[in-house]
């Protein structure tokens, strides 16, 4: 059984295993085996961090691991998960590494890679890797050290791409937007991408100091973007979380659209435009019964997959889709990137905007949502609540009630310890009975 990596690389608390400067030396190392199969040293990895104290730890543990293999490291600092992908193949990298925990807090970590087409590694290269970290591996001889060099101007480049992702002849001159980078990775590019395009940009969460990464701001936190939205009478707000791979939209009046929402938008945009490969839009069993009834009703087939946006990819490539994504924000655009970019999606509801003339308040509701409760119960190390008789009676008791009326949802979190109860159901009283029912079953158990 595979025991480091979850549904999006390796995570957990820093300084805990398995976030220690010891096991990512040795991922390094496992990492730098696998990609160096031929014992040649015309290798090269790239590593993007985001602003956690921790990795500062991590990038030198990774590079000790990958160049004791032979591998040759480039170094690019501070930038988005999804420059990472495009700088991977951009520099023609046969590995990219980010290291971050995405919208978690400060003291978490993560190591999530990518392949040398900018995609995350398959389950399958996780596992070969997760297996060479637990054998003994040998460093190379003294004169195939490898060498690592740091790149002053990773963060440039992926801003020119950014900006390339926006139709030529728009311009947001007069747009007043306010950008929320959680003090996170995007905390320089998204407000110069702005900037660069003609917005007035409003900046909030770009002063990153270590462990103020996610707190109380970004995509998860949206209360200071609403705030700023308001008290600078602006006309959109757009909220990244700490690696920028997701993305939250307020209108004028600090409402916000979910990644659902800009995905209906998008998804409706692009089948007019004939540009919505498949005429399918991809997400996730998360993703709520309203944009599923929205999409069928403009003829839009949605493809549902598995809790993660890797896996999200990893069907939009199988069925050659371009457009998917996640209700937490991931919008996944394979004709621009190759995993979710938060920028990117604003740019295209920044588009949207200008091509209309429509106000953020007319975008971000698509659809009418289904009533959707999503709990979650936290379990210690060791504890398995879903194997719980008594929470196993709960459960099949309200699917019983859910026929015909909604859908319910359990699963063990891939990132974090935690149980995701979700229900979705028109009668709000009978959602709440299900949801909590099932909550106090799991709290008991553990």
């Amino acid at each position: 059984m595979r025991k480091l990596f979850g549904t999006d690389g390796v995570r957990g608390q820093a300084n805990s295993y398995p976030m220690t400067a010891e096991m990512a030396l040795k991922l390094g190392a496992a990492a730098g085996r696998y990609f160096r199969s031929d014992g040649q040293n015309r290798h090269r990895v790239v590593i993007g961090k985001d602003t956690r104290l921790s990795g500062y730890m991590l990038e030198n543990a990774l590079t000790a691991g990958l160049t004791s293999t032979g591998m040759n490291v480039l170094l690019l600092g501070p930038v988005p998960t999804p420059a990472v992908g495009f700088l991977t193949r951009s520099m023609r990298a046969d590995l990219g590494i980010m290291i971050s925990a995405s919208h978690n807090p400060h003291m978490d970590n993560g190591i999530k890679f990518f392949g040398p087409d900018g995609f995350k590694l398959s389950d399958e290269a996780e596992a070969e890797i997760e297996a060479l970290v637990m054998s003994d591996l040998e460093p190379v001889q003294p004169q195939n050290i490898g060498r690592a060099k740091r790149i002053d101007d990773g963060l440039g480049r992926y801003v020119e791409y950014a900006k390339t992702t926006f139709p030529r002849g728009v311009k947001l001159a007069g747009l007043r937007v306010v950008v929320d980078c959680a003090n996170g990775a995007a905390y320089k590019a998204a407000p110069e991408v702005l900037w660069e395009l003609g917005a007035n940009v409003i900046p909030v969460g770009v002063t990153p100091n270590g462990t103020n990464i996610n707190h109380e701001c970004g995509s998860t936190n949206t209360r200071l973007a609403a705030e700023t939205i308001v008290a600078h009478g602006a006309d959109v707000g757009i909220c990244l979380d700490g690696d920028a791979d997701r993305v939250m939209i307020l209108d004028q009046n600090g409402n916000v659209a979910d990644g659902d929402q800009i995905m209906g938008l998008m998804a409706a945009r692009w089948a007019v435009e004939g540009r919505l490969n498949g005429n399918t839009l991809v997400a996730t069993v998360m993703s709520n019964l309203g944009l599923e009834r929205f999409l069928h009703g403009k003829g839009i087939a949605l493809h549902r997959t598995g809790v993660g946006d890797r896996y999200v990819v990893e069907a939009m490539r199988a069925g050659g889709f371009n457009l998917g994504g996640e209700q937490s924000g991931h919008i996944v655009m394979t004709d621009y990137a190759t995993t979710g970019d938060g920028l990117i999606a604003g740019l295209q509801f920044l588009a949207e905007m200008a091509e209309t003339g429509k106000p953020a308040s007319d975008l971000i509701k698509s659809f009418d949502r289904c009533p959707q409760l999503l709990k979650n119960v936290r379990y210690a190390a060791g504890q398995e609540p879903l194997n719980d008789v008594h929470v196993l009676a709960s459960i099949a008791d309200a699917e019983k009630r859910l026929i015909g009326k909604g859908r319910l949802l359990i699963r063990k979190s891939g990132t974090e310890p935690l149980v995701r109860v979700m229900a979705e159901c028109e009668d709000e009283l009978m959602l709440a009975e299900v949801v909590n029912g099932i909550v106090e079953r799991i709290e008991a158990a553990v």
